[in-house]
């Protein structure tokens, strides 16, 4: 298997732009795939730059509705008319991030093109889904624990109002090549502890490796005491698990050092162009 970062929010690999956003590009024994296609067309001039062709790819699979993660889709799908593309049903709802400040200029979209779901290869999936042996999606039917404290200000938007978004349009990706299974997750909106304990629920097991940011990020790193010993308490969760973590983009390189310091060799970063070695 081979997992490459196409874009993230730092740089790696000399002449691959970075940006706000994340796209991963995988070959497997039978799929070349894409989960997510970063911000915007950046995302295939990086695979370009990396040797990546793009017109091969068979399946995407958007890990949920924000334009971070779909915002390369509309060009992606210019240059491949063949490959399906996977997303939940709500995925194409109104998202909204509260930016505060007047009621103007508060509520900033951050949804994804409408336009998208206009493709005859999009397929809106409900719940939890298998593509082949190869490649399952899965979801969180019930939540046990509360969301991370940076989804506080991410919304949808409902009959001309705002409500917290819980999160249903967000799936995951788990990829089988032999004895092994590698989770492939987005942003881990819903909270990396919860996707351990629901792809036990489904699996009976946890996955070698798991590839996902972790939704912990803020602006100037300006965390509070009870933010930090948040980051901190997931580490020690995730050090419980027979699992290497593998984190870029959301988690934010400060909240990363927090974690490293506890998991040590259990977890690293994957910077924008760089390989994802398994």
């Amino acid at each position: 298997m081979r997992i490459v970062n196409l874009i993230e929010n730092t740089p790696g690999r000399p002449g691959c732009a970075y940006a706000h956003g994340l796209s991963f590009y995988i070959e497997t024994a039978k799929h070349k795939l894409l989960l997510d296609l970063g911000p915007s067309e950046e995302t295939l001039e990086n695979a370009s730059v990396i040797g990546i062709d793009l017109t091969k790819v068979d399946t995407v699979v958007l890990s949920h509705g924000h334009y971070d993660h779909s915002g390369g889709l509309m060009a992606f799908m210019d240059v491949n008319k063949n490959a399906t593309i996977y997303m939940q049903n709500l995925a194409g709802d109104d998202y909204f991030a509260d930016d505060g400040g007047s009621t103007d200029q508060r509520y900033r979209y951050i949804g994804i093109d409408k336009h998208i779901l206009q493709n005859p290869n999009v397929k809106l999936i409900q719940g939890d889904y298998k593509i082949d042996e190869e490649l399952k999606i899965f979801t969180i039917e019930k939540r046990a624990r509360k969301l991370p404290f940076t989804n506080k200000r991410l919304l949808k938007k409902i009959d001309g109002g705002y409500v917290r978004d819980e999160f249903k349009h967000e799936h995951y990706l788990v990829i089988t090549e032999g004895d092994k299974k590698v989770l492939l997750s987005g942003c881990a909106h819903q909270g990396i502890i919860s996707i351990m304990e629901a792809y036990h629920e489904h699996f009976a097991s946890y996955p070698d490796e798991v590839v996902s940011g972790f939704h912990l990020f803020k602006k100037n790193a300006d965390y509070s005491a009870d933010e930090l010993q948040e980051i901190k308490d997931i580490a020690e969760e995730l050090k419980k698990y027979p699992t290497r973590f593998v984190t870029c983009h959301c988690t934010g390189v400060p909240a990363y050092e927090e974690m490293k310091a506890i998991l040590g060799d259990q977890l690293d970063y994957v910077h924008s162009g760089e390989e994802v070695h398994c």
